[in-house]
């Protein structure tokens, strides 16, 4: 039996690419490394703002190209309130949110067909900053990544129609191998932690590519 789903390999462009709207700091790196782990094993292509850095692109329209383009998106909610005093609260998810949404409910087809999964660290949490959002189901991970790739996976399975997918436990358990033989591999070339840990994410992606390729049975 394969351990990737074949079904998604036949499909291209739009309607594999999935749109990563999350916060862009190392607190959050131990969530966003096995998220995009579990969506390239399940077969999809994640999309995300710093996949590419351009000083001349204009960040929003970069964004909005991304949404476009992309069938599926997974927002992050769970860093929206401020941690300490006089600190903002973090405004960017919940604003990339709303015009995923907005592509959704006014575009034509295919934008009316798009997908999105909404992610919160505690359940309910986020109702106290976007009550508009009350009703909809929003799946919550603790801060845990084990439960990132569970929540990620059960969403591909039940909304997205995804079958023939492993389990969130041994889709788990193959990030923890990535996550070691990327550690052994990069130190080898020379890569210091700090160079591991402040890795641009496209470079992080392709070696996810990579190593989905080499290692799991097609």
């Amino acid at each position: 039996m394969s351990d990737r789903n074949d079904t998604a390999e036949t499909r291209s462009g739009f309607d594999t690419n999935v749109f990563i709207n999350c916060p862009f700091d190392e607190d959050f790196y131990s969530l966003l490394r096995p998220l995009l782990f579990t969506i390239i094993y399940l077969g999809f292509n994640p999309r995300i703002a710093s996949e590419r850095s351009d000083s001349a692109e204009n960040r929003i329209d970069k964004i909005c190209a991304l949404i476009r383009d992309s069938k599926y998106s997974v927002h992050d909610l769970s860093r929206l309130k401020a941690r300490r005093a006089n600190e903002f609260y973090r405004m960017n998810m919940p604003f990339e949110l709303g015009i995923d949404f907005g592509s959704r409910l006014f575009g034509i087809a295919p934008m009316n067909g798009k997908k999105c999964l909404i992610l919160e660290k505690e359940r309910y949490e986020f109702m106290k900053a976007l009550s508009d959002l009350s009703g909809v189901d929003i799946k919550s991970h603790a801060n845990e990544p084990d439960e990132v790739v569970r929540a990620v996976h059960n969403w591909f399975v039940e909304t997205v129609g995804l079958r023939g997918a492993r389990s969130p436990t041994f889709i788990w358990y193959r990030f923890i191998d990535f996550a070691s033989d990327f550690y052994d591999g990069r130190k080898a070339e020379g890569f210091t932690d700090e160079d591991l840990n402040m890795m641009p994410v496209s470079e992080y992606i392709d070696f996810i590519r990579e190593w989905v390729a080499t290692n799991e049975e097609e």
